[in-house]
């Protein structure tokens, strides 16, 4: 067995699935074929039931051996360094690699994510959409420009770039076909296909548990 380990739910609602970020450390195995395996923390009481683990409640969180982590980012960052087809082994190539998978949680989606919870939420202003298409607008016009953000090659930039941006409502959020064809272009990927697959066949089976345990 693997001693490389992804953490997540033993189920979630339909509305998640396919985007729990689990998937961004099955992606990123699956790119660089590295061994994992999954196990799982209880969704019922997800709140307070690992905090020892993720001190947020939140998953997913890897281990490694002796050596555990929490966050997505941090996950991905740490299976880059295992495999080249992740990031570069060159200074310039890992520097690259490293700021836009930075960029890709700290300038997009920590405004894409409250802004998608006020846009579900119905909010009459969402007072964050003027930043969000800024923010989309100058990645459309990188994307324009190149077909992978770092070292002229997919890296763990592109995997997360494109997990971020992947969700329907920002996909939808403007008329950027640069934005909308690397998009498809990396999530057209075999590997990001399985790890999808087999995150809904995950929660699909807990489906079928909690169905015949009568939850």
């Amino acid at each position: 067995m693997s001693d490389l380990i992804v953490w997540t739910y033993d189920w979630v609602p339909e509305g998640p699935r396919g985007f729990v970020r689990d998937l961004r450390l099955r992606w990123a195995c699956e790119e660089a074929g590295l061994a994992y395996s999954v196990r799982t923390i209880p969704f019922d009481r997800r709140e307070t039931n690992h905090l020892s683990r993720q001190p947020f409640g939140q998953v997913p969180f890897l281990s490694d051996g002796a050596l555990e982590m929490f966050e997505s980012g941090a996950g991905l960052l740490h299976l880059a360094r295992k495999s080249e087809t992740l990031m570069p082994r060159d200074p310039a190539g890992e520097a690259d690699t490293v700021q836009w998978i930075i960029a890709a949680l700290n300038s997009i989606e920590m405004v894409s994510v409250p802004w998608w919870f006020l846009e579900i939420s119905g909010a009459k202003d969402n007072g964050l959409a003027g930043w969000l298409g800024s923010r989309l607008d100058h990645v459309e016009r990188v994307l324009d420009a190149r077909e992978w953000l770092a070292a002229d090659r997919f890296t763990a930039a592109d995997l997360l770039m494109a997990d971020v941006l992947r969700v329907p409502k920002v996909r939808a959020f403007g008329d950027r076909p640069a934005t909308e064809a690397y998009v498809a272009r990396v999530t057209g990927r075999p590997a990001f296909e399985k790890a999808r697959a087999d995150q809904l066949a995950h929660f699909a089976a807990a489906d079928q548990s909690r169905s015949a345990a009568g939850g």
